[in-house]
């Protein structure tokens, strides 16, 4: 009996020391370079343009409203931009695999057969053929240059970047030829209007400061099937149903009032960077779906693929800042995703985080 009493004393101390435990290595710590300038990046939780009512989106997709986002962050001066969208490249991996990403591919891929069609690039060619204009790009590219470039980015599936060219175009070159046909002009002219950050923001910024592209950063290749998705659905509705959502959804309201007046989008934004939001949304979303009591532990398997989606975002990022030691780069994404890409991008040795609150200001 005693040796058994001996064995629970033994596992529940080395349970107790495995919760205790904390790497005495902190990367986070050790910053640098003694020489030259850290990287800088500033991560902004930007709410989902086209998820917000329709009633409220006249007003938030205003000119004005989103110029005046544009200009705070343009002060910055970033030398890159990163959105949250998925490269074509990882969209054709997932072409690859239909039983598991048929669903995200549904919602997070685009069809780029019309840019094919045009080109004769596939996916691969096409980002291939894009790298290869962009080593040699000159200082000042001709509108033919432009608009070939726009027919690559979209054959490739970067779909952002071609309308980058395309906004960088003057108004009387933005037409069809040198790869763009007819059907491509039309997606080009589609997408000014579209209702996304990414585009309404993160292009609209790039071609004012004279960028040649965006980074798609974003990341679904922790996306599964769900077996059960209405017991998986029901779980996490209950978890979510909570005095944190309800503190989000109120100040929602507060926000959408306020979209009318001239800074209501950057009043938005500036409190979905606002120091708390990161807690709050962890209170509302994450935290409780951990804790959600399942049998199946539905919650814990949503954690699962949120902190591996992020991880991977967060690579992405550093990867796009590496070839550009020293630069600052800007990353748009929603606002659920800042208070995890901050803290696993603090940890890089020579990347510091900027204050978002204080570019918008």
């Amino acid at each position: 009996m005693r040796w058994i009493l001996l064995l629970v004393s033994m596992t529940l101390c080395g349970a107790a020391a495995a919760q205790d435990y904390r790497p005495d290595f902190d990367p986070s710590r050790l910053k640098g370079p003694v020489a030259g300038p850290l990287s800088e990046i500033l991560v902004l939780g930007s709410p989902h343009l086209s998820q917000l009512p329709k009633e409220v989106q006249p007003a938030a997709l205003q000119p004005a409203a989103l110029q005046t986002v544009i200009d705070r962050l343009a002060r910055w001066q970033p030398h890159a931009i990163g959105i949250e969208s998925l490269s074509g490249v990882q969209c054709e991996f997932m072409r690859q695999h239909p039983r598991r990403y048929r669903d995200s591919m549904d919602s997070y891929c685009h069809d780029t057969t019309p840019a094919r069609t045009a080109t004769g690039l596939d996916v691969m060619q096409a980002t291939t053929e894009a790298e290869t204009m962009l080593a040699t790009w000159p200082q000042t590219p001709g509108a033919a240059q432009r608009r070939r470039l726009a027919a690559v980015f979209l054959a490739g599936g970067e779909r952002a970047s071609a309308l980058v060219q395309w906004l960088r175009l003057p108004a009387a070159e933005r037409r069809a030829g040198d790869g763009l046909d007819a059907v491509l002009v039309a997606q080009l002219q589609a997408l000014e209007t579209r209702p996304d950050e990414s585009l309404m923001i993160g292009a609209r910024l790039a071609a004012q400061l004279g960028l040649e592209r965006l980074f798609p950063i974003d990341d679904h290749t922790a996306d599964s099937a769900i077996e059960d998705r209405k017991a998986y659905g029901a779980a996490l509705t209950r978890a979510w149903d909570n005095p944190a959502i309800k503190k989000r959804f109120d100040a929602d309201k507060v926000q959408y009032a306020r979209l009318d007046s001239p800074d209501g989008l950057l009043q938005m934004v500036r409190e979905d960077n606002a120091p708390g939001q990161g807690e709050l949304i962890f209170r509302s979303d994450f935290g409780a779906a951990m804790n959600e009591p399942s049998p199946q532990r539905f919650g814990r398997q949503y954690l699962r693929y949120w902190e591996t989606r992020n991880l991977r975002m967060a690579a992405n990022i550093r990867d796009a800042m590496g070839t550009r030691p020293g630069e600052r780069m800007l990353v748009i994404v929603g606002a659920s995703h800042k208070g995890y890409l901050e803290p696993y991008l603090h940890q890089m040795h020579d990347v510091r985080v900027v204050d978002a609150a204080a570019v918008l200001r």
